[in-house]
């Protein structure tokens, strides 16, 4: 039985998809083994039951989960430095003494992109085959969150991240443009360890039987960041409201760092009353909250890097067969103008953005159905979980 060690920083019951991918590989006959840091995402508090000396080690769905010490991130930008540099530090000692012997390593990257250290530093140690899944681009992704593009910063995280690259036996990218990005730091001879393995949709995201409401209702599912550059909303919101249309509604399906400013937004543009807050739910809980409503909102910060992303979320609203109004570019807007599935604006253009929403809510209901059929069967072609997973098996067996 193949033993996979898994480094992430992030596990369950935080929820990120290496949840799914770690259950998968239990079924599938191997040995996993996650070491991961204690529950604070996205809040930045650890979550009940959880502490640096309480529920360090449990087993769920037959993987191993191992928990080292981390500070919580907080609210602010020095708990969040705190945060990424303690996994790594704790980390290190803790690779040290472990008595972990697996076969293989599998490091899921979201930021920091340092936790990657511990994974590697362990690989090397023991001389197996290190698997790299970059869900974040590093520098580009420090640039964005600090604003700081100095060299005397840059230049270190990037040879931090040439070395972590360099000691990976493959690297995958969620993205065409993220495998382009990775293979900038690696040697010419390597670029070929590089390769796309996009994200998919757990199972329980399907489509359900729509539940009838009033008007034209837009969901948004997920984290509230500073990069989902959710502000904009209210500021459409405002401009459908000028136009004298009152019958669409906005829900916002999360949580996080930036809910505050984001209500500050709806509170400036005076549109409360168009907008309700489900506030954070369990994953398995989306399909139900889609199936009231019309369409699935995407929105990104104004940053190149976000033209590289395909976020999560795009597959999870197309396994559901939800039209898609988004306000990106890049790969994002490439998708859904691909599977004619949605409307896309300008990212920071709330004009262009009140448009599309306008434009979808006067659709006839056989188009919008229409565009949640070609999402579904979109999402069939390109990102099928078992054909990804059987593409992963040829690698870790």
């Amino acid at each position: 039985m193949k033993h996979i060690l898994i480094i992430c920083q992030y596990f369950y019951p935080e929820q990120f998809r290496i949840n799914d991918m770690a259950f998968e590989w239990v079924k599938r006959g191997y040995k996993v083994t996650v070491v991961t840091g204690i529950p604070n995402y996205p809040e930045g508090k650890f979550y009940p039951g959880y502490g640096w000396f309480k529920n360090t080690e449990e087993t769920v769905n037959g993987v191993e989960i191992h928990r080292i010490p981390l500070i919580a991130r907080g609210n602010g930008k020095l708990g969040l430095i705190m945060n990424y540099f303690s996994f790594p530090f704790f980390g290190f000692w803790w690779s040290l003494f472990t008595r972990i012997k697996a076969d293989e390593v599998f490091m899921f990257e979201t930021s920091p992109m340092n936790q990657c250290k511990v994974g590697v530093r362990y690989a090397r140690k023991h001389k197996i085959p290190c698997y790299l899944y970059v869900q974040d681009l590093w520098p580009e992704n420090v640039e964005m969150i600090t604003g700081i593009h100095s060299p005397i910063v840059v230049k270190p995280i990037e040879r931090m991240v040439r070395k972590i690259y360099k000691g990976c036996t493959h690297i995958w990218g969620t993205s065409p443009s993220f495998v382009d990005g990775i293979r900038k730091y690696v040697d010419d001879k390597e670029k070929d360890k590089v390769s796309f393995w996009p994200q998919y949709a757990e199972e329980f995201y399907q489509p359900l039987p729509k539940v009838e409401h009033k008007g034209f209702n837009v969901i948004f599912t997920g984290n509230i960041g500073q990069a989902q550059g959710l502000e904009i909303l209210p500021f459409a919101a405002k401009i459908i409201r000028e136009q004298g249309i009152k019958n669409i509604r906005f829900t916002i399906v999360g949580d996080g760092r930036a809910r505050k400013s984001f209500e500050e937004s709806i509170t400036k543009n005076g549109v409360w009353d168009m907008f309700e807050f489900a506030g954070r739910v369990q994953p398995k809980e989306v399909p139900g909250l889609l199936a009231k409503g019309d369409a699935a909102f995407i929105s990104f910060a104004d940053d190149e890097l976000f033209a590289k992303t395909i976020p999560a979320k795009l597959q999870s609203y197309m396994a559901c067969a939800m039209p898609i109004i988004a306000s990106a570019k890049g790969e994002t807007a490439r998708i859904i103008k691909e599977a004619d599935c949605g409307m896309c604006s300008s990212i920071g253009d709330a004009e262009e953005l009140a448009f599309s929403i306008i434009t979808m809510s006067k659709m006839a209901q056989e188009r919008i159905a229409e565009m949640g059929q070609n999402a579904l069967s979109y999402n069939k072609s390109h990102f099928d979980k078992k054909t990804l997973m059987d593409e992963m098996d040829k690698y870790l067996k």
